[in-house]
C-alpha cells in the first residue's frame, strides 16, 4: 500500500472513499456475472465461470492486500469484511473464505442485514441448511427485505420435503407467502419472480395438481423475463420448462430445457429432463402404435361387447353433477367421434391396453382403446402412487378434452392424441367411481436456486 495512503497510526487516509471504490468494483463484478449473456455470445457459456473466477481473483487481491486490523478504521471494518466476503461468494461453489469474512462482519455489526443474508447463502452452498435458516430468520427480525424473504421461501420448500404431510403443507403455503412478499418489495426484481414461480410449482405438486396453479407459475416466470439479470439464469428456464412439461406442452418444454443447457452446459438436470421427456414420448407413441402389444384376437374379444354398466353413473339417461353443473346428461361416443378440445356432454368408455412408466409417477399415463380400434393416451393427475389402472380395465371419462400432439425433435417426430384428467374422482373404473383414498399429490423440487 502506498505510504501516502496511510496516516501516522497506519490507518488508511480517506478510508470511506477507498471502501466505496471497492464496493463499486464489487458491483461491477456481480454485474459481469449476472449480465454475462447480455455482453457475450451463448457460445461462451462454458467459459463463463472461468471468466468470473478470473475477475474475482483480481478483485480479491485488492482486498487481501489490506491489513484490516491495522489499516481499516474500526467503524468501517464490518462493511469491509462484508464486501470482502461477498467478493469470495460470487462463485457458484462454496468458498470457505467467504464464510470467514462474513462471520467477522456480523460479529462486528450484528445489525448488518446484508451480511447475514450473504452468510446465510454461504451456509446454503455448504449444505448447512440449519445455519442458513438461522441467518435468514435473524435478518428478517431486523428487516423484512426481499433477499431474506425469498431465501426463506426456498429453505422452507427444501425442509417441507422432509416433514409429515400436514406440516409440509403449512410450510409450502408459508413459503409461498414469503415469495409473494418478496415480490411486493420490488416488483421489478426478476429473481423474486423466479422464486415465486418456483413456489407455485412446488405447490402444484405437494398440494394440488391444479392447472390454474401452473398458469400462476407461467405468469411469474413471464415477469422474470423482463429483468435482464433473471433472463440469463438457467434456473428460470429449467423451472419454466418443468411447468410446460406438466402443461403437456412438450415442444415448449424441450426447447426451454435446451435453453437452460445452453446457459450452463455443465449443469446436468436440464439435459436429463430432456431425455426423460423423449423416453416418455417414445413409450407413448409405441403404446398407441402397438395397442400395448395385445394380439388382435384378444383385443377383439376384449372389445366385442361393450358393457354399458361400466359407464357407472354416466349411463344413458342418468343425470350427473360435473363441477358446478347439475343435471348433466352424457352421450356415450366412440373415440373416433371426439373433436379437438372440449367434448361437452359426451362420455367415452374404453379398455386399458397398457401404461407408460413415469419416474415420479406424475402423471399416471395409460393407453385406451374402444370398438373404433383407435387408441389414445390418457394422463391422470392427482392419483396416488400405485393406484393406477391395469390392462383390461374399463375406464369411463366424462367430457374428455382431446389434444393432438405434434412434436418435432432432431431425432424424430412424435404424433399422438391424448386426454388429460386433472381430477381422478370423475373417472369410473370397471363401473366404480375412483374414490378420494386413491387421490394424492407427489413432491418434486426445483433446483439451482440460491447458487
Amino acid at each position: 500500500m502506498a505510504a501516502g495512503m496511510e496516516d501516522a497510526d497506519g490507518l488508511l487516509e480517506n478510508a470511506d472513499a477507498f471502501i466505496d471504490n471497492l464496493a463499486k468494483e464489487l458491483q461491477e463484478l456481480y454485474s459481469y456475472r449476472d449480465l454475462f449473456f447480455e455482453n457475450h455470445p451463448i457460445e461462451m457459456a462454458r467459459k463463463k465461470y472461468e471468466c468470473v473466477e478470473q475477475k474475482k481473483g483480481e478483485l480479491a487481491e485488492k482486498f487481501e492486500n489490506v491489513d484490516v486490523d491495522k489499516q481499516i478504521p474500526f467503524a468501517q471494518r464490518a462493511r469491509f469484511q462484508y464486501l470482502k466476503g461477498r467478493c469470495y461468494n460470487v462463485s457458484i461453489k462454496y468458498d470457505a473464505r467467504a464464510t470467514h469474512c462474513l462471520s467477522k462482519a456480523v460479529k462486528l455489526n450484528p445489525h448488518m442485514v446484508e451480511a447475514w443474508n450473504e452468510l446465510g447463502e454461504c451456509y446454503w452452498k455448504n449444505i448447512n441448511i440449519k445455519e442458513a435458516r438461522a441467518c435468514f430468520e435473524g435478518a428478517l427480525k431486523q428487516d423484512r427485505n426481499k433477499v431474506t424473504l425469498r431465501c426463506l421461501s426456498i429453505i422452507l420448500r427444501q425442509e417441507a420435503s422432509e416433514r409429515k404431510d400436514s406440516e409440509s403443507s403449512q410450510m409450502i403455503l408459508k413459503s409461498l407467502e414469503y415469495a409473494k412478499e418478496a415480490v411486493s418489495k420490488d416488483i421489478k426484481d426478476g429473481e423474486s419472480w423466479i422464486i415465486l414461480g418456483n413456489s407455485y410449482l412446488c405447490q402444484y405438486f405437494t398440494l394440488s395438481q391444479d392447472p390454474a396453479i401452473l398458469k400462476h407459475c407461467m405468469s411469474a416466470y413471464g415477469q422474470a423475463y423482463l429483468d435482464p439479470i433473471a433472463k440469463g439464469q438457467p434456473d428460470l428456464y429449467y423451472n419454466k420448462a418443468m411447468t410446460l412439461k406438466y402443461e403437456e406442452n412438450y415442444s415448449g418444454a424441450l426447447e426451454t430445457f435446451k435453453r437452460a443447457c445452453d446457459l450452463d452446459p455443465m449443469w446436468m438436470p436440464p439435459d436429463r429432463e430432456m431425455i426423460k421427456i423423449k423416453r416418455y414420448l417414445d413409450a407413448a407413441v409405441d403404446l398407441i402404435k402397438t395397442r400395448g402389444k395385445i394380439k388382435n384376437k384378444r383385443l377383439a374379444n376384449m372389445l366385442q361387447a361393450v358393457d354399458q354398466k361400466m359407464l357407472g353413473e354416466y349411463a344413458a339417461g342418468a343425470f350427473v353433477t360435473l363441477g358446478g353443473r347439475r343435471d348433466v346428461t352424457l352421450q356415450h361416443v366412440r373415440l373416433d367421434a371426439l373433436t379437438e378440445g372440449e367434448n361437452e356432454n359426451k362420455v367415452i368408455l374404453g379398455r386399458v391396453v397398457g401404461s407408460v412408466r413415469s419416474e415420479n409417477s406424475v402423471p399416471f399415463t395409460f393407453g385406451m382403446t374402444d370398438e373404433s380400434m383407435q387408441c389414445i393416451i390418457v394422463t391422470v393427475y392427482n392419483l396416488a402412487a400405485g393406484r393406477g389402472t391395469l390392462v383390461g380395465d374399463w375406464v369411463a371419462i366424462p367430457e374428455p378434452v382431446l389434444t393432438t400432439h405434434s412434436i418435432d425433435t432432431p431425432e424424430k417426430k412424435y404424433e399422438f392424441k391424448s386426454v388429460r384428467v386433472n381430477n381422478p374422482t370423475v373417472l369410473f373404473v370397471n363401473g366404480r367411481r375412483v374414490d378420494h383414498t386413491q387421490v394424492a399429490g407427489t413432491q418434486v423440487s426445483s433446483t439451482y436456486e440460491m447458487q
